[in-house]
């Protein structure tokens, strides 16, 4: 069933399986997200890293006001990814089945806001161009606390630095001669973790590669169109299942104040 799929994909009940399909999936949104920001803007907005490091260059060199835009794209990037835990808590006080999905919904519409901008940043890059930066680093805060708070910090969708470095490390136990002198010392590689973290850097590069060629070939507006559909689509189910209680639940409470007898 394509709906019991997608409500498990992103619903509140989670299974590892679940969490490493709806990490390719955003891996991959991710992916063409900041290949797109790279064409609109000229640079990555979720590797913090690097922008930390350049804030810290311009301040040395008194740039302050790259160092300035730089610090706004970083709080931009913590603000996103507290207003998802602040969302996802929220959820989970309550028991909403969306209480992952409504962050993806708001990314989605995000989204659309980006491919708006993208579309005339040419006519008003000094309007558009800081408005972009700051909305594309919130977004890939926003998405990457999502998947984050799913999989208790063991998926990451917007960067891959963490994941190559496992990906090392696992590779040098692959490596690594065990002594059978040594049993009690023997270093055995997690296969699991080793494909799990392929597959997302994998899904990474394909939307990457999918997300450049899509802004450049169909323009901001059509591509993330099609992003925020995919977002629109993994996240819908639970959404409309809580809003469907929730109008239950005020139907029947205006039903109460109708059937109550009159105040005298």
């Amino acid at each position: 069933m394509p709906l019991h799929y997608l409500s498990r994909l992103s619903g509140s009940a989670r299974d590892t399986q679940a969490n490493l399909q709806l990490g390719c999936v955003l891996a991959l949104v991710a992916g063409a997200v900041n290949a797109g920001g790279f064409l609109a803007i000229g640079g990555y907005t979720s590797h913090m890293t690097g922008i930390v490091s350049g804030m810290a260059d311009d301040l040395a060199l008194g740039n302050i006001t790259l160092a300035l835009a730089a610090l706004g794209a970083w709080l931009a990037f913590v603000s996103g990814a507290a207003v998802t835990a602040i969302m996802v808590n929220w959820g989970k006080r309550r028991r909403l089945h969306s209480q992952f999905a409504a962050s993806l919904m708001l990314e989605a519409a995000l989204l659309l806001l980006f491919g708006l901008a993208g579309s005339y940043l040419a006519a008003m890059p000094d309007l558009l161009g800081p408005v972009t930066i700051l909305l594309l680093c919130f977004v890939m805060g926003l998405q990457n606390a999502i998947i984050t708070k799913i999989s208790g910090a063991v998926i990451r969708t917007t960067h891959v630095t963490g994941l190559s470095t496992d990906i090392g490390i696992e590779l040098g136990k692959m490596a690594y001669y065990n002594r059978r002198e040594l049993p009690d010392r023997v270093v055995k590689v997690n296969r699991g973790k080793l494909r799990t973290h392929s597959l997302l850097i994998s899904c990474f590069f394909i939307g990457g590669v999918s997300g450049a060629l899509a802004f450049k070939h169909i323009g901001f507006p059509a591509a993330t169109i099609i992003l925020a559909g995919v977002l629109t689509l993994l996240s819908g189910v639970p959404v409309l299942r809580d809003l469907r209680l929730l109008w239950r639940f005020y139907r029947r409470r205006l039903w109460k104040q109708k059937c109550r007898p009159d105040q005298v």
